[in-house]
């Protein structure tokens, strides 16, 4: 439910470094030069953003396990740190190479900044420019990890040999696995009906067919020719989720529902994410009309197909991260429409808040506070991992598309006149645009839109709003929230607000040696809006 270990590990992989290595007018332009070759055994044409990746090879040896490196890419956890340079290549035909300078678009810092040492280098062609948002994966090209002394007195040479293979969605990593899923794993696939529907809304914005893809996850026992209709929760993922993170969190929650530690509800797993990142199922002058597309074309024809609760009180919402601001949003946008949300660790709900920047304070910088110090964006028990400055500069690095400040613009900004969305801030300097801002403020702040818009929306949003935060998130995400809470509060209106002790943005949802408990547990609160009489009970999870 909370698939944002993409972002987190670009960020806290780069957390010591300070930005983007641009050329200068008034110093010697320095040069790392690479040549990098398409292998001969790939045959067609290809373009794509190239990225070289170095580390530190003594450091890197002692970090693998058994000494072996088989890839170098940005490191979430590990001792090693990466250094990442880019360009785009158009039109890379077999044979024939490409020279990159490792020097003009790098981070943290050009390459010939680096100390002189052994290092080991990767290539990697994003063919589809979607590195910022997922990594490396189906169809991308690689090179072997190569050993090289840099600097290096002749361009170094690499061959991306090697297209990554599609991986099935059901090819689940053995995070998603616990003794229930494992033991249901059968089941729950058989359960879990595959969900692609092409919107007529989307398709009219773009101009070509857009899916909405994801899951409808029916529950043990579902009779569809039974008058029995079921409570329903749309739930859906963070950043860096997609349909494959969703099948893993459909295995979790059919497991459950069968052991009876969570209520027999039908589950649509809803995949957010796009070639823009996530979009949040906002309407959007960017990305489209998601949120009209959501509740007036998919779920009446997911109504008309499947036996659900067709009402408010049965149809419910859930997610994490920036799927917790996507279903915060779709109920405070449509709250006649949903019984109640349960968003967890939500992106900023409060644009004073947003990740700890105020955007509304004169000459607001997203990179310095007032006193010329750095703004956190990234923690851990305390400790600074990142800073706002280091995420967004190699996110520039690793292309223009998907990456998750990119994302907030496509979802937040208006339009430019090229027809990309607007910066919220300068790059280089980290300085907001006020007006883009104001967009922002009357379009996207949900905290300003419920204080403005509450005698109209009380009676169908009063009491729904259920939002859970740890008060030590990975991402300063507690500071919106409690903000948010303060409007509520200062309205009058019932709310549900949970601060959770110590808890950060990856550890929220564990309960004791239950690791899922929290999901276990709004479940339930769920069931009680939809199911009020009913006498079942929760059954506790065996220990692992």
């Amino acid at each position: 439910m909370r698939d944002m270990r993409r972002a987190v590990a670009i960020v806290l992989g780069c957390g010591l470094f300070a930005g983007v290595a641009l050329a200068r007018t008034d110093a010697p332009v320095a040069h790392s030069p690479f040549r990098v070759e398409l292998g001969s055994a790939l045959t067609q044409p290809t373009s794509g953003r190239l990225l070289l990746f170095a580390t530190d090879a003594r450091a890197a040896i002692a970090a693998a396990k058994d000494g072996k490196v088989d890839e170098v890419d940005v490191n979430p956890f590990g001792a090693t740190q990466a250094s990442v340079a880019a360009r785009e290549v158009s039109r890379l035909v077999p044979g024939q190479g490409v020279e990159i300078d490792a020097d003009a678009l790098a981070y943290p810092a050009g390459w010939s900044q680096l100390p002189p040492g052994d290092y080991f280098v990767q290539a990697v062609l994003d063919v589809d420019h979607s590195y910022n948002y997922s990594g490396r994966g189906a169809g991308d090209l690689v090179s072997s990890v190569v050993k090289l002394h840099l600097p290096a007195a002749t361009p170094p040479r690499l061959s991306l040999d090697r297209v990554l293979p599609a991986r099935e969605p059901w090819d689940l990593p053995a995070r998603y696995f616990s003794d229930t899923t494992r033991k249901h794993l059968d089941e729950a696939r058989r359960a879990a009906q595959p969900l692609d529907v092409v919107s007529p809304a989307l398709s009219a914005f773009w101009g070509r067919p857009i899916h909405m893809r994801g899951w409808v996850l029916l529950p043990p026992g579902y009779d569809p020719g039974a008058k029995q209709t079921w409570p329903v929760v749309y739930a859906t993922h963070g950043y860096g989720g997609s349909v494959a993170s969703l099948a893993g969190s459909a295995a979790m929650v059919y497991g459950a529902m069968a052991e009876h530690q969570m209520p027999p509800m039908i589950w649509v797993f809803l995949d957010q994410s796009s070639a823009t990142g996530t979009h949040e199922f906002a309407d959007s002058v960017n990305n489209g009309p998601w949120g009209r597309a959501l509740t007036t074309e998919l779920i009446p024809q997911l109504e008309s197909r499947y036996r659900m609760d067709a009402r408010p009180s049965g149809r419910f919402l859930t997610g994490h991260s920036s799927g917790g601001w996507a279903t915060l949003w779709l109920q405070t946008r449509y709250p006649k429409i949903f019984g109640g949300t349960w968003s967890t660790s939500p992106d900023p709900s409060d644009f004073h808040d947003f990740t700890g920047v105020d955007l509304y304070a004169p000459h607001a910088n997203v990179y310095r506070k007032p006193d010329g110090t750095p703004y956190p964006l990234v923690r851990d028990k305390g400790k600074v991992l990142a800073s706002f400055e280091a995420f967004a500069q190699l996110e520039r690095v690793l292309g223009e598309y998907g990456g998750q400040m990119a994302s907030f613009e496509w979802v937040f900004s208006p339009r430019g006149a090229d027809g990309r969305p607007l910066p919220m801030f300068d790059r280089d300097t980290g300085a907001v645009d006020p007006a883009v801002v104001a967009y922002w403020r009357e379009h996207y702040d949900i905290a300003h839109l419920v204080q403005a818009n509450w005698p109209r929306l009380k009676g169908g949003l009063d009491g729904k709003i259920h939002l859970v935060v740890g008060t030590a998130d990975t991402f300063y995400l507690d500071g919106a929230a409690h903000k948010f809470k303060a409007v509520l509060d200062g309205l009058g209106a019932k709310s549900d607000f949970r601060f959770l002790p110590g808890k950060t943005h990856f550890d929220l949802y564990a309960q004791g040696k239950d690791r899922q408990g929290l999901l276990k547990q709004m479940a339930w609160e769920m069931y009680a809006v939809a199911r009020p009489d009913s006498k079942l009970k929760r059954r506790a999870a065996a220990a692992p």
